[in-house]
């Protein structure tokens, strides 16, 4: 009875670790593919980012193969940088001097989400079951890597990313629409128990593969 038992359990931990990728797969498929996803070099954001209530701002972001990154917001009139990383060194505003400042600590996320390549990258997925969120019913899938884990919620019927829940933050991306071969979210909502951090920004357009010139990064 016990090898009966151990075989099933053994069989369902098998069958949930296919169904994570699977619907990795599907994402990655259905929002452009493998190939187009790693052609993408460069993105230009632009929009509007909402700070707690009222504070609105226009808002830029660069992002470049492997990590850079430089997050630009228009105050007054004038672009301020917030954040970024270029290449060597992280920098974030220190709003108790109302400067940038270097982080020698700095940790830049990869330029590629975390579903590509997954397997390479050290995750483990785990399938979690099904979950409603507001109206739309979506797969929980749960990837580990270290003691590190995020729980992503996949719509079921079209299988963009709807939820993404961090240790200390949670992100809604909304409004998916064709950017080239692409799908990409064009809002996107930050939460955490903090809520000193929270922020709804939305995006009016879009630009990939742009050559950015040698100083976008610097700081």
């Amino acid at each position: 009875m016990r090898k009966i038992l151990l075989m099933f359990v053994l069989f369902s931990q098998c069958i949930f670790a296919q169904t994570a990728k699977e619907i990795i797969d599907k994402n990655i498929e259905l929002s452009g593919g493998l190939t187009n996803w790693k052609l993408l070099n460069s993105v230009i954001l632009q929009g509007r980012v909402t700070l707690g209530v009222n504070d609105e701002y226009p808002i830029k972001i660069y992002q470049e193969r492997p990590n850079l990154t430089k997050t630009v917001i228009t105050i007054n009139k004038k672009e301020t940088p917030i954040e970024g990383f270029d290449g060597t060194k992280g920098y974030a505003m220190n709003y108790a001097t109302n400067k940038i400042q270097e982080y020698p600590n700095y940790n830049p996320e990869s330029f590629d989400n975390d579903f590509i390549d997954w397997e390479s990258k050290g995750f483990e997925a785990r399938y979690l079951g099904k979950e409603k969120i507001g109206e739309t019913y979506c797969h929980k899938v749960e990837l580990t890597k270290n003691v590190n884990k995020t729980v992503y919620y996949f719509d079921t019927r079209t299988y963009m990313l709807v939820k993404e829940v961090k240790a200390d933050e949670t992100l809604v991306y909304k409004d998916y629409r064709k950017v080239g071969s692409l799908l990409m979210p064009f809002r996107m909502e930050s939460s955490s128990q903090k809520k000193d951090s929270d922020y709804v920004m939305i995006i009016n357009k879009i630009e990939t593969n742009k050559v950015l010139p040698a100083n976008t990064f610097k700081f």
